[in-house]
Parts: structure tokens; sequence; C-alpha cells
């Protein structure tokens, strides 16, 4: 272990990159502290802590929507935005066209997305202005505050997006993916030390204990179900080129239990609190009604959510994976899976793989959501209430991620010696 830690600081590449990371996370970390002026920071407090709406919103910017800095929106408008071009190439032609033109068509898409999360930080906090007028400083001119909020929070997301692409090319892991992580964690003191102060104030110890202890398994179980893969072998037939043989070898397709990760989660997460935050725009007794519908403490919140999951972890399996096109590749290179004829056998008998790993999949995100919310009910401590589903799936999946590229640079670092 001692080897393999230090191994990481004698490669000079990965050295670099574990470097610029951290020091990325710094200034992250520096710029959540930074807030917009004009806000009572006594008033906000009091109105962000009426719901546990603004407090999830809260999770995902590691502190700065709570501190209103120019980070308050953190990565969200750029992975909304990046949800929705994914959405747009599934259905629109010239963007699945354009996808498939290679790195020219990657780009010009991720040019789209940029432009794209700059309007929903444009609309978002225009929104988050008018929603945070009860809060703005006595005598402190509100449309002079309007504009130097939209400026200073489309900046603030414009800049971590800028960060984000830093971090996958120069740093380690997916860039988005990493913030979101490390807002994540750095939640976590704070709901340590609202759970000592619980625990003195007369909270049992042993619920605690047993929340621990579940958490603890849905980690084992999200590390088991987003490793485990359906390995589905393909055996490619032998070619006679000149006085050559191609081909003959037997390979495999690994097809995962979860094709969605977070992404279904994520999905159904939005949809439901849509809705609630336009809610929280306006003052109405109807809007109040649907906000309460949608606590995550409710009966029927919780019944939507375990739905929309199932629903949207079968929508992103069926965007991302196609059967058809996988098994026409297969015998456009001369391979077959045993026992089955090429083409239309071979994709129906993917498709059959696929929706039953889809369906223990989607049964198992559904049940992960929601088993947070019913041992905080049991037990009664709800300090950790941040740290669900979503949170934990996040957390494991960059984990593993981070993991997973380590090890490649290590592994490409023991191949460059053996060629010296």
């Amino acid at each position: 272990m001692i080897n393999s830690l230090s191994g990481l600081f004698n490669i000079e590449d990965l050295r670099k990159r574990i470097i610029f990371t951290l020091a990325m996370i710094v200034v992250f970390r520096l710029g959540t502290h930074v807030s917009v002026a004009g806000i009572d920071v006594t008033k906000l407090n009091a109105l962000l802590g009426q719901g546990n709406l603004m407090g999830f919103l809260d999770l995902f910017t590691g502190g700065a929507l709570i501190k209103f800095s120019v980070f308050a929106m953190g990565i969200v408008p750029y992975i909304n935005a990046s949800i929705v071009m994914q959405l747009l190439t599934a259905v629109i032609p010239q963007l699945e066209e354009l996808q498939k033109e290679g790195d020219h068509g990657r780009k010009q898409i991720a040019q789209y997305t940029k432009y794209l999360t700059i309007g929903f930080a444009v609309f978002q906090s225009v929104g988050m202005s008018f929603w945070l007028s009860a809060v703005v400083v006595e005598g402190y001119s509100f449309p002079f505050f309007l504009v130097s909020t939209v400026i200073s929070l489309t900046a603030g997301t414009a800049f971590i997006m800028w960060i984000a692409e830093l971090l996958t090319e120069k740093g380690i892991g997916n860039g988005a993916s990493l913030l979101i992580f490390i807002g994540i964690v750095s939640r976590i003191p704070s709901y340590i030390g609202q759970t000592m102060i619980v625990l003195k104030g007369g909270a049992s110890f042993f619920g605690l204990l047993v929340l621990l202890a579940v958490f603890l398994i849905m980690i084992v179980a999200i590390v088991v179900v987003q490793e485990g893969q359906r390995r589905v072998q393909v055996q490619y037939a032998k070619r006679v080129v000149g006085r050559k043989v191609y081909g003959g070898q037997s390979t495999y397709i690994p097809i995962r239990l979860n094709q969605g990760g977070v992404i279904p989660i994520i999905f159904a997460s939005s949809f439901l609190l849509f809705p609630a935050t336009i809610a929280q725009f306006i003052p109405n007794d109807f809007f109040r009604s649907i906000v309460a519908m949608l606590s995550p403490s409710s009966v029927f919140y919780t019944v939507l959510y375990f739905g929309l999951i199932f629903f949207f972890t079968y929508f992103y399996t069926a965007i991302t994976f196609n059967p058809k096109e996988l098994a026409d590749n297969i015998k456009k290179y001369g391979g077959f899976i045993m026992g089955i004829r090429p083409g239309k056998p071979t994709a129906d008998y993917l498709e059959f793989i696929i929706s039953r790993l889809t369906l223990v999949g989607a049964l198992f995100l559904g049940l992960i959501a929601i088993v947070p919310n019913f041992v905080e009910g049991l037990t009664h401590i709800t300090t950790f209430q941040g740290l669900g589903s979503t949170a934990l799936l996040i957390i494991v999946g960059v984990a593993l991620d981070l993991v997973r590229q380590i090890q490649s640079h290590l592994v490409t670092r023991q191949y460059e010696r053996l060629l010296v």
C-alpha cells in the first residue's frame, strides 16, 4: 500500500495531474466563500432553513448556496445543459450526425452545451434574485441587486465550467463529477457536528449505529452493482488474407448491470425539484401545497421518486445502448455469439439481456433511493439527510473512477519501463 502511494508521486505526469487537481479544488473551495453583495446573511439563513429543497441543492454546491457566493449555482447548470444536449442528440438527427463526425463534431456539441449552460445560468440567477428579494439589505436598490446578482452568478457558473474542463483535460477524473464530489464531501464535517449536537440532546446512540450500518451496507451494494457486468462471449471467425490468417480470437462484450449510473436518480430528482423550485418563487397556497407534497419526507414523494427512477433507468438505457447497431458491428467484423445467428437474432438476444439487466438495475436504484428516508424515519436522526442515495452514488462512482484512472497511469508506467 505504501509502495503504491509513493508510486503516485514517482511518475512525473501523474504527479503533475494530482497537484493540478488539488490546486483547482482549492480555487473551487475559496470561491464558495466569496459572497454576492447586497444579501442579509441572517435573513438568508432563516429562509434557507424553512425546508429541505434548498438544503438538497446546497449539497451539490458544497455550502456555496447557503452563503450565496458567486458559486451558489455550482456545476448544476452545466450538468442540466449536458443532460438536455444528450437527450436532444438522441432525438434530433442533425445533432446525432454531428456526434458521429468524430472529434470535430464532439467539440461542436460541447460548444453548444456551453451556450446552453450560460442560458440556464442566466434564467436560474434571475429566478433566484426575485426569490431572494425579501433578504436584500435594507436600502439596497433591487434593480442594481438583480443586475449584479445575475452577472456574478453567471460568471461564477462559467468559471466553474472552465475549471471542470481543465480538471478533465489536465487533472484526474471527470471534472464535473469531481466538483460535485468535493461539494458533497465538504458537507460531511457539518453533518458530523450536527449529529454530535443531536446526541447530546438525547438522541439514541443505537439509532446512529443502525444508520451508519445501513450507509455502509449501501456503499458495499453500490460498489458491487456499479462494477457488476454480464460478459457476452463473441467469437470471431478466421480470415485468410494472402499468406496471413487474421481473427479466430474470442472476446466478450461487457454489459453493465447499471448502465445509467447515477444519471436516472439525477433525472428523477431534477424532475421533482423543478415544480417545487417554481413554487418557491410564487407565494400562493396552491403552490405551497405542491412544495409540501413534494417534500422528501412525504409518502407521495417516495412513491413518485421510485417510479421516476424506474422510468428514467429504462429511458437512459434505451438512448445509450443500441442492440441493433452493436449486432451490425459484430456481423460487420465477422463475429458471432455462440448459438445465436448474426443479424436480427443477435440484436434480439442483446435486447433480451439488456432488458433483464435494466430491470435489476432499476429496482436497485429505486431501493437505494428510498431506503435512507425509511431508516431516518425509524432512527429519528435526520442530520445526515443530505447524504442520501444520490450523494452516496456520486461519492462511490467518482471514487471508483479516480482509482481506475490512477491504476491506468501506474500500469502504463510499468509497460514503459519494460519497453525501455
